[in-house]
């Protein structure tokens, strides 16, 4: 691993580990506050507006700007926006806390990956690069929650306390500070030479490959996993009266989890292909979410939530590996964007869709009715060959 890439890592996994920790703070306080699960639905929605409707412009700007200049921005949003919620932690205060972590993240994750991508030189180094880069988000999810869990339980004079949740999102706040010292020595690379006689084009003309249409489809039924787990553990846990930390405990297990096999992931990801190891994941995926919710105790939970990071741990590098192999090099911030913006166009609106038919149905179906479309779209996994798609790149230049 090049010193470059091992401080991106460093500095993805803290402003992640600023959003993450933020996310899970911001429900369990919502809920202490007596507001519904709808509420809290709509509240984990809006880390996923912002960057849905930053995510095209924040490629375009990379492909054009570097890498430098968006991180800053990211930077400075992230931490002053946690920042308001440690001094007024009321619910308007959060939902703008939500909506400037999740954008600052959604920004600086298309310019990181957009910059990882292009120091590859060929596909092998792509998925090794794409495995080490995604450790910094798998850590951070560990991190994030578990500190803030510590924090909303023991920081205040009795657990869940607020001045226990002020502390969590001023930590949460100090994070992306982490950030900027360790991405600020790294250089720029020079910009893709078709920039400059770049005519304007549509992101949906992206689309126009079949391969893309199929990767996003893919890629959207496996970001719903994670927004299934991420919204139902806090319910269901504050249902059985778990404490702060025990939920943390199990969303950092699974984070744990899939930092573990992102760690072996450079060295699978050489004997086996992308789409084998995504279609592998998504069967087992649709398994494990066909038990998940009759689990009865914290600890059978806690089992499930490590097998299931270990299978979707797999998924994201295979997915930027595949994506950076079927788009040109000047339009792969681009790209990014897109694939950004579809899954967060999702995930404003299923956390809501996931609170309503929890709240009419309980959290059970919430699980069986994804862990089925996700097993009926293994067969589409099959199919992301990038060597199938690349005789198509004259399309999209």
């Amino acid at each position: 691993m090049s010193p470059d890439l091992a401080r991106l890592i460093a500095g993805q996994m803290f402003l992640h580990a600023c959003m993450a920790g933020t996310r899970m703070a911001i429900p369990l306080l919502a809920l202490n506050q007596g507001f519904s699960a709808v509420a809290v639905g709509a509240l984990l929605a809006l880390f996923a507006f912002s960057p849905m409707l930053l995510a095209l412009p924040a490629g375009r700007y990379s492909d054009r700007r570097g890498l430098q200049k968006i991180m800053r921005i990211s930077v400075v949003l992230a931490a002053s926006g946690v920042l308001l919620s440690a001094l007024w932690p009321n619910f308007a205060v959060m939902c703008l806390s939500a909506l400037a972590a999740g954008g600052a993240t959604g920004m600086a994750v298309i310019a990181l990956q957009r910059h990882v991508g292009r120091m590859a030189k060929d596909p092998a180094a792509l998925k090794v690069a794409f495995s080490w880069l995604s450790l910094g988000p798998a850590v951070s999810n560990f991190v994030g929650p578990v500190l803030a869990g510590l924090l909303i339980d023991y920081a205040g004079p009795e657990a869940g306390h607020v001045s226990g949740f002020r502390w969590a999102f001023l930590l949460m706040a100090v994070f992306p500070l982490f950030t900027w010292f360790w991405v600020r020595p790294v250089p720029e690379l020079p910009l893709s030479p078709e920039l400059a006689n770049d005519k304007p084009r549509r992101a949906l003309d992206l689309l126009a490959e079949p391969m893309m249409r199929r990767l996003l489809g893919v890629n959207w039924l496996l970001s719903s996993c994670w927004d299934v787990h991420t919204f139902v553990v806090p319910v269901l846990g504050h249902e059985r009266g778990y404490s702060a930390s025990v939920v943390g405990s199990i969303l950092g297990s699974f984070a744990l989890a899939a930092a573990f096999i992102r760690v072996c992931l450079p060295f699978i990801s050489r004997h086996v292909k992308e789409h084998q190891i995504i279609t592998g994941a998504m069967v087992c995926t649709s398994l494990l979410f066909a038990v998940y919710p009759l689990m009865p105790t914290a600890v059978a939970m806690g089992v499930c939530s490590v097998l299931l990071g270990l299978v979707l741990g797999t998924v994201q590098p295979m997915i930027m590996s595949t994506l950076h192999q079927i788009t040109p090099a000047h339009r792969q911030g681009e790209a990014l964007g897109l694939r950004l913006m579809s899954i967060n166009a999702s995930s404003v609106l299923m956390p809501m869709l996931f609170g309503a038919a929890g709240a009419i149905a309980g959290v059970a179906p919430v699980f069986w009715v994804v862990g089925v479309a996700v097993g009926m779209g293994s067969r589409a996994a099959w199919g992301l060959r990038p060597s199938h798609a690349s005789k198509h790149h004259e399309t999209l230049s």
